[in-house]
């Protein structure tokens, strides 16, 4: 921004890098260029500022396309004067002596003149396609108001260069817009409930498949169960088996044992018996040819003998008895 210091008769002017300024003095340049600084009278002073940076012009507008729907267009223009001093010349740039307060900008003359232009080649290309194509033909737009500005003479008459525009949206109307958009959304919800059912699916399929891993799980654990118990019961069957075969074989050899030893015992009872019978046999044959008193007497022996081994308690000797054995004794 340019700084005027005013002193008696005579004013400073210090200009700023960003403003192209031109001096008049008695209706010819004085002065021109960029961050300029000069002394200038009043009286015989005019001075012009045209600003030399990048600028940005957002413009909205409506048009109407070949079948009659009204959208809305978004662009941003950027824009510079690369020929200021024809700017100075053709627009109101001037910063002294003061303009009026009605006065029209130099500034505001050229977004005039550019949203004008803008609104003029885009309503013009609209109007020739339908809304479907204008809505899917942003470039195209693009396209043809970049060549719209390219060939407009009255810019560079004024020294104005469009550097760069964008054209952001075109919209129809919100009821228009809404209906172009149902098939979409019937389409995205469409996909929406499609993935959600085979969510769904995927999540009875694993569920599915988590139930039969787990019935295959209870199943293999009945069948292990069972052939646990079969093994246990084949174990405590062999077990007994076992047992049995050694209570047998203890039995046998008890029984085994037993017989052995009554045979053992028979045998020598059967021995025993055997001499005895043959040692009564000698002796009763020995006895065959004696007397039976002597017979008597060999008995009264004997009996004497195992008298002190004998308990008698009462003993009758009849008188009989007696004269008997005596008379016998003495003959």
């Amino acid at each position: 921004m340019s700084i005027v210091k005013n002193y008696p008769f005579i004013s400073h002017y210090q200009g700023a890098p960003t403003s192209f300024v031109v001096h008049l003095k008695h209706g010819r340049a004085a002065h021109t260029g960029t961050g300029q600084s000069f002394w200038f009278r009043r009286a015989t002073a005019a001075i012009s500022e045209v600003p030399v940076v990048d600028q940005e012009l957002p413009i909205i507008f409506h048009a109407y396309t070949s079948d009659h729907q009204d959208v809305s267009v978004q662009i941003t223009v950027t824009y510079r004067f690369t020929g200021p001093q024809l700017a100075s010349e053709r627009l109101e740039f001037g910063t002294f002596p003061q303009r009026a307060g009605d006065a029209v900008d130099g500034q505001a003359q050229a977004t005039t003149i550019l949203t004008r232009l803008a609104q003029s080649v885009v309503v013009a290309d609209i109007g020739t396609r339908n809304l479907n194509d204008v809505l899917g033909g942003l470039d195209t737009t693009r396209t043809i108001l970049a060549q719209g500005f390219a060939d407009n003479e009255r810019l560079s008459e004024i020294g104005l260069t469009v550097v760069d525009l964008h054209v952001l949206a075109i919209r129809p109307e919100a009821d228009v817009e809404k209906a172009l958009q149902t098939p979409l959304r019937e389409q995205i919800q469409a996909t929406a409930d499609r993935a959600t059912f085979e969510r769904r699916a995927q999540a009875v399929e694993s569920e599915r498949a988590i139930s039969e891993n787990e019935l295959a799980s209870k199943i293999e654990l009945a069948i292990r169960a069972e052939q646990l118990v079969a093994q246990e019961g084949a174990n405590a069957r062999r077990q007994a088996e076992e047992l049995a075969a050694a209570e047998l074989i203890k039995t046998n050899n008890e029984a085994e044992r037993r017989r052995i030893s009554a045979e053992a015992e028979a045998e020598s009872v059967r021995v025993t018996g055997q001499a005895r019978a043959d040692s009564t046999g000698a002796l009763m044959a020995s006895y065959s040819g004696i007397d039976k008193e002597i017979l008597g007497y060999l008995a009264l022996r004997d009996l004497a003998q195992g008298l002190p081994h004998m308990n008698i308690e009462h003993l009758a000797i009849t008188p009989d008895l007696v004269s008997k054995f005596l008379s016998r004794l003495g003959g």
